[in-house]
């Protein structure tokens, strides 16, 4: 298993509010989300999922339990070690979280967010991915990428995109993500795959997804076939040079020049 992690290089001072845990037989991808707003939360975004993170990888060991009682009561532990920040704020600290499990017999995987999860099959890739978010603040989202980083209209259109979408957020008819309610996770995506079925696998945060779901330089196979043959850094050093090489974000739009990114790659 391989896995690499970057900070976004436009917020270097920064703590990485992406946290991945892989070992034998289990993979945790949290990505923790932006936070343009207040949370109501002393903590910060980076700390949440560190929390979060950690309590799902203690949790999930213990093979017999459904991945998403695992999620369930991880979010639940979390919001009890923080009790006396405002955990009902529309802001409050929150990530999309993957999750892969292998059993005896089994790949188990439960994605909530847009977090990203590709299996390499016997009968082709399937990817699993909740991209709602991307459909919530559609006008906010066409009006900030109408500006270059680091003009005033663009900071403003991202605050008014950001209010747009909390007021989406685990909501019905919005999008889903770990935060500070258990229940959010009857929204995930769930299921396994039988283990003789499974070629390969990776595992990417949004940051690292880019090179397909925002530049359309590659699809999902040529992912694969980049980390079996260079490695996850290398897959985040290829996402790194478009970026650099799009600094005002004219020719590929976004609303973050470049991100946290991170990649686990298994075969």
């Amino acid at each position: 298993m391989r896995v690499a992690t970057a900070t976004d290089p436009g917020h270097p001072l920064r703590p990485n509010e992406d946290w991945v845990a892989a070992a034998q037989g289990l993979i945790v991808v949290l990505d923790g989300a932006t936070a343009r707003t207040d949370t109501g939360c002393a903590h910060g975004v980076a700390w949440y999922a560190a929390k979060l993170g950690s309590t799902i990888t203690g949790l999930a060991v213990e093979g017999d339990r459904k991945l998403g009682d695992v999620l369930t009561d991880a979010i639940g532990i979390t919001a009890r070690m923080h009790p006396e920040c405002d955990l009902h704020h529309p802001a409050t600290p929150s990530a999309t979280t993957a999750l892969i499990r292998l059993t005896e017999d089994a790949l188990q995987y439960l994605v909530l967010g847009d977090t990203t999860v590709v299996v390499d099959t016997t009968d082709g890739i399937e990817v699993f991915n909740d991209d709602r978010v991307d459909t919530t603040a559609q006008a906010e989202r066409a009006e900030a990428n109408r500006y270059p980083f680091g003009s005033a209209q663009k900071q403003a259109a991202l605050l008014r995109m950001k209010h747009a979408e909390l007021a989406l957020r685990n909501q019905p008819g919005g999008f889903w993500v770990a935060a500070a309610d258990p229940t959010v996770v009857t929204h995930a995506i769930t299921g396994q795959i039988p283990l003789t079925a499974v070629r390969r696998l990776a595992v990417l945060t949004d940051g690292a997804a880019r090179l397909v779901t925002m530049f359309d330089l590659l699809d999902w196979q040529g992912v694969l076939d980049v980390l079996d043959e260079h490695g996850p850094t290398e897959l985040i050093r290829r996402v790194r040079a478009i970026e650099a090489a799009d600094p005002n974000g004219t020719k590929w739009p976004r609303n973050k020049g470049s991100d946290d990114a991170t990649a686990v790659y298994a075969n």
